[in-house]
C-alpha cells in the first residue's frame, strides 16, 4: 500500500480519494472545503492542513483540481508543491486541462527529477463512487506502471494515449463528443415530450436503438426518466454545466491550434454557454435540456 497525498476533493476527488483509503493506502487528503475533507476523512484518511502537509513523505501524489490555473498555480513556482514533494514521488494529475498545461507541469516535475503523468477520467460520479473509472493516460510507460496499482483502486479502464499531454487531448476528444450527445438527445426527447410521448418510454426505446448513448441509459436529461440521475434530484451534483463549457473551450482551443474544423464543438459550445447565462452554470450539464423546454 503506498502513502498517496489527494489535493482536490470535489464531485470526483471525493470519491477518488475514498475509494485509495477503503482499499488500504494511507491518504492525506487537502481541500479548501472542510465539509469535502471531513467526507473524506470518514472513509479512512486523514486530513492535511495544506497540499504541502498532504504531500509530506507522500510516495504518490494526486490532484483532481477545476482548470488549468489551478493547476499550475498549485505545482510551478517557488512556492509551488513541485518544489516540496519528496524526490522519487510520482504525481498523478487527474484534472481535465489544456494539453499544454499538462505538458508545461510534467516539463517543470522532471526537471526536478518526479515522475508525472496526466490521467484525466471518464465516467461521471457515478463511476467515481463506484470506482469503475476510466483513466486517460499521457506520460511515460514506466509512469504509468507506476501509477496502475493506484489507479485500479479507482477505476476499472486505463488507456495510455501518449507522451505527456495526450491524456488531456483525448480527454477533450470525449468530452466534446459527450457535450454534443448531450444536447441532441434532449432536444430529440423534448420533441417527443411536446408530442404527447412518455419521455420514460421514449427513452428506454432511445437506449436500445440507433441513438442509444451514455446520455439515454446513464445521465438521461430529462427529469424522471432515471431515478439516479441528476435530472431526477434537480439537476444537482454530477458534472457541472460551467465545467463541461470550459472542457469545450479547451477543445475549441486544441481544434484552431491543428486547423482542424469542429463545427458541432463549436455549437455545443454556445449552447452550454447559453445555459450557463440563464443561471444554470453550477447544474449538471445535462440541464444543458432546459434551454429546449422553455421553448415549449
Amino acid at each position: 500500500m503506498s502513502r498517496i497525498a489527494f489535493i482536490g476533493l470535489g464531485n470526483m476527488g471525493g470519491p477518488m480519494a475514498a475509494n485509495l483509503a477503503k482499499a488500504g493506502h494511507a491518504v492525506r487528503a487537502f481541500d479548501l472545503s472542510a465539509e469535502a475533507v471531513a467526507a473524506v476523512v470518514a472513509a479512512g484518511a486523514t486530513a492535511a492542513g495544506s497540499a504541502a502537509d498532504a504531500a509530506t513523505d507522500a510516495e504518490v501524489v494526486i490532484s483532481m483540481l477545476p482548470a488549468s490555473r489551478h493547476v499550475e498555480g498549485v505545482y510551478l513556482g517557488e512556492d509551488g508543491l513541485l518544489a516540496k514533494i519528496p524526490a522519487g514521488a510520482l504525481v498523478i494529475d487527474s484534472s481535465t486541462i489544456a494539453p499544454a498545461s499538462a505538458q508545461k507541469v510534467a516539463a517543470a516535475a522532471a526537471v526536478r527529477g518526479l515522475q508525472m503523468i496526466d490521467a484525466p477520467v471518464s465516467g461521471g460520479t457515478a463511476g467515481a463512487q463506484a470506482g469503475t473509472l476510466t483513466f486517460i493516460v499521457g506520460g511515460s510507460v514506466e509512469a504509468l506502471e507506476r501509477a496502475r496499482p493506484v489507479l485500479e483502486a479507482m477505476g476499472k479502464n486505463i488507456f495510455h494515449m501518449g507522451d505527456a499531454g495526450a491524456g488531456q487531448v483525448a480527454k477533450l476528444c470525449n468530452n466534446m463528443a459527450l457535450g454534443v450527445i448531450m444536447a441532441a438527445t434532449g432536444e430529440a426527447i423534448a420533441l417527443g415530450v411536446a408530442h404527447g410521448l412518455d419521455p420514460k418510454v421514449l427513452s428506454q426505446m432511445m437506449a436500445v436503438s440507433t441513438s442509444r448513448s451514455w446520455a439515454t441509459e446513464v445521465c438521461n436529461p430529462w427529469p424522471g426518466v432515471l431515478e439516479n440521475a441528476p435530472a431526477s434530484r434537480g439537476y444537482s451534483g454530477g458534472f457541472g454545466n460551467d465545467l463541461m463549457l470550459k472542457d469545450l473551450g479547451l477543445a475549441a482551443e486544441a481544434a484552431v491550434g491543428t486547423g482542424v474544423p469542429v463545427p458541432l464543438g463549436e455549437l455545443a459550445r454556445n449552447l452550454y454557454a447559453l445555459n450557463s447565462t440563464a443561471g444554470n452554470g453550477g447544474l449538471d450539464f445535462s440541464s444543458v435540456v432546459k434551454l429546449t423546454q422553455r421553448r415549449q
